[in-house]
């Protein structure tokens, strides 16, 4: 059984000031977003399911949809601020987008099979692809419906242009995910990295702390916990103009019951992303490099 590739392109882009997922910064007019697909492609996965807003879709069908789905089964959902769970309703002036287990229970219709999230605007590098397709043939994975986390070094996944967020993480010794936190504001000042905890105070942390960069591999049994999850947070926060639905804190409650075990596959890959404006040299010269190292081709479509 192949897996199907989850892309979260819903996001606003309120940083980086514009629809980044469809920014052309490859050799020959290339999103990031089209080397994560030819990467899947190439390990493996069988279909794509798009998370978007219903504004960008008539953007995305023209830049991705039409193209992608000549090699790939391809699909895609809404991600709206009023489909929520039976019984709630967002409240009047809500814009931002409810967060990204959210954004994995509103394609629950979509996707039966084992599947990896990815964020749209980031660069995951081949190897971390392989990896998640790897684990998630393994018929004993399957069997126990096993989840996975592609874990990145936090030193590789920085943008040198302002804060990113990352889910801190730790492994007990089966390295089994023990601990997932997300982190807020990281930065790299001089040779220390910190970031802003849930009371505004500044934290240190060691840049080779294992971090996601919302990677994951799953079974469909996700979509179970995220329905019960979204309640929860829908029971305290549906009034809330701000307030995000987290996944890692939601894998955080489940393999602290027990009810999943995570195992973190590290990776050596050099993520990089679009954040900000001034990300879009740096993505532009790292995506040329690895052109002429023959890692990919120009145009990635052929």
């Amino acid at each position: 059984m192949s897996s199907t590739l989850l892309i979260l392109a819903a996001g606003i882009g309120s940083r980086y000031g514009g629809l980044k997922q469809a920014d052309g910064v490859g050799p020959s007019g290339e999103a990031i977003l089209d080397y994560s697909i030819y990467d899947a492609i190439s390990a493996g996965f069988g279909k794509v399911v798009f998370v978007i807003r219903r504004d960008i879709k008539d953007d995305m069908q023209r830049i991705f949809f039409d193209k992608w789905s000549k090699k790939i089964e391809l699909d895609y959902v809404f991600q709206e601020l009023d489909h929520l769970p039976k019984g709630f309703m967002p409240p009047e002036r809500r814009a931002k987008p409810w967060g990204t287990g959210h954004a994995i229970w509103v394609a629950k219709e979509k996707v039966r099979e084992p599947f990896c999230v990815i964020n749209a605007d980031d660069f995951y590098g081949r190897g971390a692809y392989q990896l998640a397709a790897a684990f998630q043939s393994n018929l004993d994975n399957l069997l126990k419906s096993r989840y996975c986390l592609i874990g990145y070094i936090l030193k590789n996944s920085l943008s040198d242009h302002g804060f990113v967020s990352r889910a801190e993480c730790r492994t007990d010794e089966n390295g089994l995910l023990s601990y997932v936190k997300e982190r807020t504001k990281i930065k790299k000042e001089g040779q220390k990295v910190f970031y802003e905890d849930e009371n505004g105070n500044r934290m240190g942390i060691d840049e080779n702390t294992t971090v996601s960069m919302n990677m994951w591999g799953f079974m469909p049994s996700l979509f179970e916990y995220l329905e019960e999850g979204l309640i929860k947070f829908f029971e305290k926060n549906a009034s809330s103009l701000k307030a995000e639905f987290f996944l890692p804190d939601l894998i955080d409650d489940l393999i602290r019951t027990g009810k999943v075990d995570v195992p973190v596959l590290r990776t050596d890959e050099k993520w990089f992303g679009m954040t900000y404006q001034e990300d879009r040299e740096m993505v532009r010269g790292r995506l040329a490099e690895l052109v002429k190292q023959g890692v990919y081709p120009t145009p990635i479509l052929i």
